[in-house]
């Protein structure tokens, strides 16, 4: 056991290594997680032998889930409203046209058997959302023309279809079904896996946002929940699975739901490691030997989809809605294949008898893809003049906060005992910065003016500058005893034992906020500013 554990924290610490690296030097981070599985795997360095295709194929789709969930969770589909019909026909046609002329490709040029032509055009069709998004964030690549939203929404959703195709193509070549079965099989898939993800994302949407949950960090257990119902009920009822989860996820991230600023880097994290998972894991699969043996076929396959199928499907769907040429060439690079098609191309080899050359090809074909084109996709942008530099492109993402105004805001009374009592507006010295934006009195909520005068017990909001987020500051708890007392019962008597600046007292179930006459007690807790980290 402790071994396992070991190794397992090596591996995880590697990647967070080769991710830091691969920043720097500009190589996708998914590819160097691959690289790393076959350096551990049985034609590598270690010789960890792994070849239990089933097991694979269970733990991606369950990282896929949570990969395909937080791909919808993130896309701002305000900022994608207006390319989502052209998006929605490049996930869904461009996977059909890709799907065909790539099985063409493979049968009549490269002689490849039928069953393996379908299969292979299948399982290829669809590109890597978790590379996509990784590439646009990590480099903040500003695209013109709202292209960047189109790459989201594409790469997003275009698994869901080809696992599709793919799911056809197996009960094509078993011969269970008829041209009949495939349109009622594309029906319930589609209107299964949108309903139920509608449904799910709705009915928690309203659970999250009505009940209130207690536990710290209980929120976030929900949420994962909901992705796993929303995955197995639509499978469960015919449906399909991904998109499911895809449309569950864009809608709980596209809502204003409590704790969702916390969701955002919890599903971070967990996206990160599902994806380091899924790639070390299909890199430990493979046998870079069998790679070797297939470098041919799939390196024509690699280029024919590359520099032909994308760029004409690509073609096809946006000219007609007069996309400039540069946009549609970066559209078409931006195509690149990743671990979904590994992953549905392990579901081929376990449900037909296929032979290991589809699985080899896909992995080749994906490592050609992720090397030149996601590597390459920056300097692609900006010598095609695709870069917007007046754009961020983290306003396409639903965690994007660039435009929330940094205001804290604090309520107070105004007592007896203050100045400010029977004085307009204008005539109080206000810190600097701080602005009074609204006052209650009598129940009544009044917008002030200057001349707006204060009477004692009215409420007041002030407005000020909040922290700048990027500074952080040492916090400290303290619970006074009784030796401490003993040198002074009140906070001003106290202030020179204490290091740091009482900025509140806890007793029991009661928050103060301190003054120095403040009386001190026995077992209270004094959370205390030290200054900046």
């Amino acid at each position: 056991m402790n071994h396992i554990l070991l190794l397992v924290s090596a591996i995880i610490l590697l990647c967070i290594m080769l991710n830091f690296i691969s920043s720097k030097i500009g190589v996708p981070m998914l590819l160097a997680f691959i690289l790393l599985g076959m350096v551990f795997g049985f034609d590598g360095i270690f010789k960890i032998k792994f070849d239990d295709f089933k097991q694979a194929e269970t733990i991606c789709s369950f990282a896929l889930i949570f990969i395909m969930f937080y791909g919808g969770f993130g896309t701002n589909i305000k900022e994608a409203k207006p390319v989502l019909l052209k998006a929605g026909l490049l996930s869904s046609v461009g996977v059909v046209l890709t799907s065909i002329f790539v099985a063409a490709f493979a049968y009549f040029i490269l002689k490849f058997s039928w069953m393996n032509s379908i299969l292979i055009g299948a399982v290829i069709s669809s590109t890597d959302a978790a590379s996509v998004f990784s590439i646009l964030r990590d480099r903040h690549l500003n695209l013109k023309y709202n292209t960047a939203s189109i790459l989201e929404v594409e790469s997003g959703s275009n698994d869901p279809f080809a696992y599709m195709l793919t799911m056809i193509a197996i009960s094509m070549i078993a011969g269970s079904i008829t041209p009949a079965g495939i349109l009622s099989m594309l029906f319930l898939q589609l209107f299964v896996g949108i309903l139920s993800g509608i449904v799910i994302a709705y009915i928690f949407r309203y659970v999250i946002n009505r009940f209130i949950i207690h536990t710290p960090g209980f929120t976030m257990v929900l949420v994962i929940a909901v992705a796993l119902l929303s995955y197995s009920l639509s499978n469960t009822l015919g449906g399909n699975g991904y998109l499911s989860v895809y449309i569950t996820g864009i809608i709980l991230g596209n809502s204003d739901i409590r704790g969702k600023k916390e969701l955002v880097p919890f599903f971070d994290g967990i996206t990160g490691i599902m994806q380091i998972l899924i790639f070390f894991l299909l890199g430990l699969i493979a046998y870079p030997s069998r790679l070797l043996y297939v470098a041919r076929t799939g390196f024509i396959l690699a280029c024919f989809i590359t520099f032909i199928v994308r760029p004409v499907a690509i073609s096809l769907i946006m000219k007609p809605f007069k996309a400039t040429w540069n946009q549609i060439f970066l559209v078409s690079w931006a195509g690149f294949r990743g671990a979904s098609s590994i992953v549905f191309a392990i579901t081929a080899l376990l449900n037909t008898e296929a032979n290991y050359d589809i699985f080899n090809n896909v992995f080749f074909i994906v490592l050609f893809s992720i090397l030149l084109q996601g590597s390459l996709l920056p300097f692609i942008a900006k010598r095609i003049d695709m870069i917007d530099e007046g754009y961020d492109v983290m306003k396409t993402f639903s965690d994007y906060s660039g435009d929330e105004i940094p205001i804290e805001f604090i309520q107070l009374t105004v007592g007896e005992n203050q100045n400010w009592c029977q004085k307009s507006i204008s005539d109080i010295n206000l810190p600097p910065n701080t602005l009074i934006v609204l006052v209650k009195k009598e129940g009544e909520d009044i917008v002030p003016n200057g001349q707006t005068v204060l009477e004692c017990g009215d409420t007041i909001v002030l407005a000020a500058k909040s922290i700048d987020f990027e500074e952080y500051y040492n916090m400290t708890e303290i619970v006074l005893t009784k030796k401490m007392l003993s040198k002074g019962s009140t906070l001003s008597e106290l202030s020179g034992e204490l290091d740091g600046l009482v900025m509140l007292i806890i007793r029991g179930d009661e928050f103060i906020i301190p003054n120095g006459d403040t009386a001190l007690l026995v077992g209270d807790t004094l959370v205390l500013n030290n200054g900046p980290i």
